[in-house]
């Protein structure tokens, strides 16, 4: 199938082609954790790029709840206006733009000074790298709400501010995937022990915002085929998760996979299980896109214009691209006109798999920031130097937004 045919949602709303720019956390907010002028400029490197739909990275529905201390948040009105002029600049090419909502649970960093909440007092296991993550503090049954409401309350303020719709995160570990996995759940309440109970919050998020929005505005859902833990969420838990988010008004399923302590979603698991090169999660997402009512989309190494046409021609609606067009962030545009571009960053591949995972991270953000700055992508940058001027970054962002939440 060609990647530039229109696709038609179930709410009626259409994008314009087959490929998105799936979600990657920038880390570039203003010290007030808005979007300003790096993020503006990255977007508008996208939205120019030609991906039908774009979606933003992590945008935090609490502010004392970051996945990083450079985040976005949006939980009340007081930007609203930078929101507005974000989503202006998103939409300019003519493509969806879509805010992705998130809650980080316990995979809270240590050094932000935050109580990290989860559904259960599990710490995360990296190691020696485990000291990073802030203990988690099980939720109460007012935690949960709360947190309900702060999604809705997210959603309502991106239609306000000219998102064309919103991505609901239960993937990749954060809170809403903690819920759904049983080695993160232990609760033997309403919200634990069965498959049903531990996925009553995504069921109950999904509801409250697809309440609280027009009947137009797209809600979708990015969603763990696996975990790739022994003994996590499997693909057969996401088979009957599709089943009943099939009762739910969602325009868009994106299937993903892995977490911190499993970063499958970089191309490694710790179950040992072999991964493809490009479209990681391929195999499983066609199998699971057929119990899909909802378009799904499959995001995980995407480079090449051949393997959109091989993930389209399995039964799968779109194809998200990230590290691809944080390298090349006219990738689309280049396949339209008849380019045959794959960008690529060298594979880092050290012993200590969480240190390689951040690096693999720091060398995207490399790219990213790049970009934000006005400037081209370096892919050949050195690992150690993208890590260590990460880390550096990080720390002195970490400082700013410690002050600020104690000011």
């Amino acid at each position: 199938m060609s990647p530039f045919q229109i696709l038609q949602l179930p709410n009626g709303q259409t994008i314009g082609n087959r490929i998105a720019k799936a979600a990657m956390e920038e880390n570039l907010a203003d010290l007030e954790q808005a979007p300003g002028a790096a993020l503006y400029r990255l977007y508008q490197a996208w939205a120019e790029g030609g991906a039908g739909l774009l979606l933003t990275g992590n945008v935090m529905i609490d502010r004392r709840a970051m996945t990083g201390p450079g985040g976005v948040v949006l939980e009340d009105e007081r930007h609203l206006q930078r929101f507005r002029q974000w989503a202006t600049i998103g939409r300019a090419g003519g493509a969806q733009f879509w805010m992705q909502l998130n809650h980080p649970g316990r995979q809270t960093q240590a050094n932000l000074g935050q109580q990290a909440w989860a559904p259960s007092a599990v710490a995360m296991d990296l190691g020696s790298f485990s000291k990073m993550f802030a203990e988690p503090k099980p939720m109460t049954e007012n935690d949960i709400e709360e947190v309900i409401q702060r999604f809705a309350t997210s959603a309502v303020l991106a239609e306000k501010a000219g998102f064309t719709g919103v991505q609901i995160h239960a993937a990749h570990g954060y809170l809403l995937s903690q819920f759904l996995s049983p080695l993160t759940n232990r609760r033997t309440d309403q919200w634990g022990g069965s498959l049903e109970n531990r996925a009553r919050l995504l069921l109950s998020v999904i509801e409250a915002v697809r309440q609280a929005v027009s009947p137009d505005f797209c809600v979708s859902v990015k969603l763990n085929s696996a975990d790739f833990q022994r003994g996590g969420f499997d693909t057969d838990d996401a088979r009957q998760v599709i089943e009943w988010l099939n009762e739910q008004a969602i325009d868009l399923l994106e299937l993903s996979g892995g977490s911190y302590e499993a970063p499958a979603m970089q191309g490694e698991a710790r179950d040992g299980r072999t991964l493809a090169r490009e479209a990681y999660f391929l195999e499983m997402a066609s199998e699971l896109a057929g119990v899909a009512r909802m378009p799904v989309m499959v995001t995980g190494g995407i480079r090449r214009r051949a393997v959109v046409e091989q993930v389209l021609d399995s039964g799968v609606a779109m194809a998200g691209i990230a590290t691809a067009l944080a390298v090349e962030p006219g990738l689309v545009k280049q396949w339209r006109e008849g380019t045959d571009s794959h960008p690529q960053l060298p594979p880092i591949r050290w012993k200590r798999k969480p240190l390689a995972a951040l690096a693999s991270m720091a060398v995207v953000r490399f790219q990213i920031q790049r970009l934000s700055r006005g400037g081209k992508p370096h892919p050949k940058v050195s690992a150690v130097w993208a890590l260590i001027l990460d880390q550096l970054y990080i720390g002195r962002r970490t400082r700013q937004y410690r002050r600020a939440m104690n000011t």
